[in-house]
């Protein structure tokens, strides 16, 4: 690139004028000598694309103009890179995919279009020779994948794990903290607006599945179909199980979870992965167990790094414009692609653990009557299906009956489920068995 190409500003085009764009202008503005010292150039934002040209807005930055015309942005010759904040896949795909065709560089944060949308993009920017950058749709303002495609290129990751939603890891803090009902928790965290009016992507575990999806990856190089994956949230979580974990020693969080289960290297190449998003007792000892709020976290053992813990603000203005800003500055660093983290763009897809196969010890709460050998029956329910208890406690009646609360060893999910059968044939259950994971 000639130095005249090198000095002069990266022009970007901006869509979504909302919480993140608006705080990606904040810290353009106020970054702006940092951001030319790292990089040689200053970025301009010329054109910011919103649904509604008409809505009161903040300041734009001088020279820069509203648009509801996404060509706009696309065809305009003097933009180097667009921007995709307005989420959603349908129109930020068709968006992308236009701005790809005309030259321009992308970045974007948005999890739910590259997991469930994203390879045929990943295919046309290395086609194009684009860069399309990313770090801000996982985790927000932790650098988990620049961290995954570079830093720990050279090591084999074996697992990972994390707390990827902080709107559902706020409302279970507020639960174990202050004692609160998940609806309560739930409207504190929409007033403070850690939630959505409709918070079915957050509490039904789709936004963290979203982020897994690219962190598998990221992490091993392989496409995991979106649909393949396990999920599970937090929708209706009882406060009673959240007092039951934490007298176990335990606390409650929402876990996205990813390893390589069997041979490491198997003959064609592909390790069987098993992920899923779900539910689970992690020891108070572990880093992620106090990991509050709306933070996220992230665990990865790699052979050669060993184990690393990722901690930081998972969402928010500036904390997810920060991961918004670093990618522009890769961009204005003209720096190689290095979309996927991989050579190859075709991606092979992932073979896929069966969540049945999964092993690890449960936490379980039944409710029943307070009469004799109840606990027997129940007990008699997980011998049969190889289940041994680690733990029993019982506890005075509720109203609706007696809580019964299990810790069992190792199990797989497929005899748990097949045991809960067992038991919920007999007729003595008041309500449906609840039943998490525990990590090990």
């Amino acid at each position: 690139m000639e130095k005249k190409q090198k000095n002069r500003p990266l022009v970007i085009g901006l869509a979504g004028f909302g919480t993140v764009g608006g705080g990606l202008l904040k810290v353009l503005e106020s970054n702006a000598d940092i951001i030319e010292r790292h990089t040689g150039r200053s970025i301009v934002v010329r054109k910011v694309l919103v649904h509604n040209i008409r809505k009161p807005r903040g300041a734009l930055p001088e020279g820069a103009v509203l648009t509801d015309n996404p060509r706009d942005l696309t065809d305009d010759p003097e933009i180097d890179a667009v921007v995709e904040l307005i989420g959603g896949i349908d129109a930020a795909k068709e968006l992308i995919d236009r701005a790809l065709d005309q030259g321009k560089h992308i970045v974007t944060a948005n999890k739910a279009l590259l997991a469930e949308a994203g390879l045929p993009l990943f295919q046309k920017a290395f086609k194009k020779k684009r860069i399309m950058r990313y770090e801000a749709s996982v985790a927000g303002a932790i650098p988990i994948v620049q961290t995954l495609k570079e830093s720990l290129a050279g090591n084999r990751v074996q697992s990972l794990m994390g707390i990827l939603n902080g709107t559902s890891n706020y409302i279970l803090s507020e639960m174990t903290t202050n004692g609160l009902d998940f609806d309560v928790a739930l409207r504190q965290a929409q007033s403070l607006g850690y939630a959505e009016a409709d918070p079915s992507l957050d509490i039904d575990g789709q936004d963290a599945a979203h982020k897994l999806v690219l962190l598998i990856r990221l992490a091993f190089g392989v496409h995991y179909p979106f649909t393949a994956l396990s999920i599970r949230g937090i929708r209706g979580m009882d406060r009673m199980d959240i007092t039951m974990a934490r007298e176990f020693g335990y606390r409650v969080k929402l876990i996205g979870q990813a390893r390589i289960v069997g041979d490491e290297k198997p003959e064609n190449g592909l390790p069987r992965i098993e992920a899923g998003v779900f539910p689970a007792l992690v020891p108070r000892r572990y880093l992620l167990a106090s990991v509050g709020g709306s933070y996220n976290a992230i665990r990865v053992e790699a052979n050669a790094a060993g184990s690393l813990f990722f901690h930081g603000r998972g969402a928010g203005d500036l904390p997810t414009a920060s991961a918004v800003l670093a990618d522009l500055m890769a961009v204005a660093r003209d720096e190689r692609p290095n979309n996927t983290g991989f050579v190859a763009q075709d991606l092979p897809v992932a073979t896929v653990a069966s969540p049945e196969e999964s092993v690890s010890p449960y936490y379980v709460r039944v409710m029943v009557a307070d009469t004799p050998g109840v606990l027997r029956d129940i007990s008699g329910c997980m011998a049969a299906e190889g289940i041994s208890m680690a733990q029993v406690i019982q506890k005075s009646d509720e109203g609706s009956g007696v809580p019964l609360v299990f810790m069992t060893h190792e199990t797989s999910a497929k005899a748990m489920r097949s045991a809960l059968a067992r038991v919920l044939d007999l007729g003595i259950l008041k309500q449906s068995a609840v039943c998490f994971k525990v990590l090990p």
